[in-house]
């Protein structure tokens, strides 16, 4: 079944379908700048984005695709992604929605051709409302298969890329299992104490570390196989690395959504309100045995 298909069945709103349906299509598009930087070795130009981080020539190409596209279709009323500074406007927009992208998610490991993404949150109202109010996230997964995973209101579901570049249902319904991995960021030496502590208890409950560098892929890996992705507040980042925005509520919802959780080390990331677009978060996710299990370490030390 595809994927238009696939949310006509589900009788999703049709103003969303046809935002989700778009953004999905922009998925060719981003796969054809990996192959024009092989070809032209345009992945090692470097620049700074607004974090003062290393930004990759594909990073602001995936970029220029999405919001070129969203003001063309005129589809949401305001887009914020991790390259711009600001929240950018959409004039006689067709609905109301507010749209959270990191356009290419773990891109420093393009490069050496690991797994990359793209992570996408849709808000009814505005970009800066907080995480549970959201309703559809999804990301696309540039692996062996691209796959777009989604969920909009009606569980989780993973679809892959065919040939001809339409997403075709390939696992309904999915729910995060019971598992022993565990992904995490940040240096060793750099742990808080409680956070240190913990990961000991994993490590002695028999966890198995999994970590490539790139969040949507480690995450996916979560929510397929069980466990915990962690990148916590750190010596010198007590706030964290990660976005709130970008990263963080939208993949949180897709973990929540299928029966896992997400925490800040002290409360759901989901209830927290955003008050800047590039507002940064402590982040555990993965199942809810093991996001109670470093919210107790965080109360008790």
């Amino acid at each position: 079944m595809y994927l238009k298909d696939f949310l006509a069945q589900e009788k999703t709103d049709k103003n969303l379908a046809e935002v989700i349906l778009f953004l999905s299509s922009q998925a060719q598009d981003v796969k054809k700048g990996f192959l024009a930087a092989a070809r032209n070795a345009i992945a090692d130009e470097k620049t700074k984005n607004m974090y003062g981080e290393e930004q990759m020539a594909l990073d602001k190409y995936a970029d220029g695709i999405f919001i070129n596209g969203l003001k063309k279709t005129r589809l949401v009323r305001s887009i914020a992604t991790e390259e711009q500074d600001h929240i950018i406007e959409i004039e006689n927009p067709k609905n109301d929605f507010g749209i959270v992208i990191d356009p290419l998610d773990g891109s420093s490991l393009i490069d050496v051709n690991l797994c990359v993404g793209t992570i996408i949150g849709i808000c009814k109202g505005s970009v800066l409302d907080a995480g549970k109010d959201m309703i559809a996230a999804m990301y696309i997964l540039y692996g062996p298969l691209t796959t777009l995973t989604v969920s909009a209101g009606s569980g989780v579901h993973e679809f892959a890329m065919d040939e001809a570049g339409e997403f075709f249902l390939r696992q309904r319904d999915i729910r995060i299992p019971e598992g022993k991995i565990y992904a995490p960021g940040a240096l060793r030496k750099d742990y808080l104490p409680a956070h240190a502590q913990w990961i000991a208890r994993l490590e002695a409950a028999g966890y198995k570390l999994r970590f490539s560098g790139s969040f949507v892929a480690d995450v996916h890996q979560i929510l397929h196989k069980g466990g915990v992705f962690t990148y916590p507040g750190f010596a010198g980042k007590e706030k964290g690395k990660l976005r709130l925005l970008f990263e963080a509520n939208p993949m949180g919802k897709i973990i929540t959504d299928a029966g896992g959780a997400t925490s800040n080390g002290k409360t759901a990331i989901l209830s927290v309100k955003p008050e800047k677009i590039d507002q940064r978060t402590p982040v555990y996710i993965g199942g809810k045995k093991e996001i109670a299990s470093i919210e107790t370490f965080m109360r008790e030390r």
